[in-house]
This record gives structure tokens, sequence and C-alpha cells, in this order.
């Protein structure tokens, strides 16, 4: 019985952690002024909603069979996406000072969180279900991260370019 505690406060915790990244995605897109960073955060405060969406599935599933669903939710990463978001026009209408760049360094950490979780989860996880299901999250979490990280990088540079800060 305390392993099936554990599970669930660990599904608490994934949707827990899925509805403050889609609030904080969606509340970034609503106060932003640039319309490529309202579509980035809109997103993913879309794609957050579907983790919700199936977390909770899983958690009333489990709360009943005390087991999990097979994995219904399935994410195929397109490198030409993260291309096309990562456009030039993004990252010119960010200022690496700004509003939406402390926001892009905060869903940083909030990916990493989830992330964390979610492995640490699949890696535990004796049911294939429940692995499948932590290790399919953890790797769609990954995207975002690697999305936001180039995004946050681009924009280090650009400021370092902007104010001459080259060692040579």
């Amino acid at each position: 019985m305390e392993n099936s505690k554990s599970t669930i406060d660990i599904l608490k915790t994934a949707i827990l952690l899925e509805r403050n990244g889609k609030a904080f995605y969606t509340q970034v897109a609503r106060q932003t002024e640039s319309k490529s960073v309202k579509q980035i955060f809109e997103t993913m405060a879309e794609e957050e909603n579907a983790h919700i969406e199936f977390l909770s599935k899983q958690f009333k599933h489990y709360e009943t069979n005390h087991d999990f669903l097979q994995n219904e939710l399935h994410k195929d990463v397109n490198e030409t996406d993260v291309e096309r978001i990562l456009s030039e026009k993004v990252k010119n209408e960010i200022s690496a000072a700004s509003f939406e760049a402390a926001a892009i360094s905060a869903a940083i950490d909030f990916e990493n969180k989830a992330i964390e979780v979610y492995t640490e989860r699949a890696n535990a996880a004796t049911d294939p279900n429940e692995k499948e299901m932590y290790q399919m999250l953890a790797d769609w979490e990954k995207t975002h991260h690697r999305l936001l990280h180039r995004l946050s990088e681009d924009l280090k540079e650009q400021i370092w370019n902007d104010n001459q800060f080259w060692p040579f």
C-alpha cells in the first residue's frame, strides 16, 4: 500500500507541475507584446493542458484499478518545428533584458523540474505503462527545454554582440 500512496502522490505532483506550467505560460502569452512569443507560450500552455488531461485520466484510473492505462498520448518531436519557432523574427522581437527573456528563463526552470520528476519516476516505475508514460512526458518536456534554452542562448549572444562583450 505504501507504493500505492507514493504513486498517487507522484501523479498529484505531476498534475500540479503541469497546472503551474500552464498558468505561467498562459500569463506570459497574455502579457507579452510580441506576437511570436505569444504564439510560443500559447502552444506550450496547450501542450501542458494536454498533459493535465492525460495525467488526470491516469490518476482516476489508477485510483480505481491500481494500474496504469496504456499510453495513448504520443508526441513526435519534429526538429523543423523547433527551427521554425526559433526564427529570426522571434529573436528580433525579444530583448535579452525584457519581460519575455525573464519569462523564458523562468520557463526553463519549470521544464527542468518536470524533466527531473518524470525521469526519476520513469526510472523507478515497474509498471510498463507507467514507465512509458513518464518517459514520454520527460521527452516531451525536454523538447520544451531545448527550445527555450536555444532561444535563451541566442538572446544572450545577441546582447553580447550589442554590447561588444567579447574578449578579443
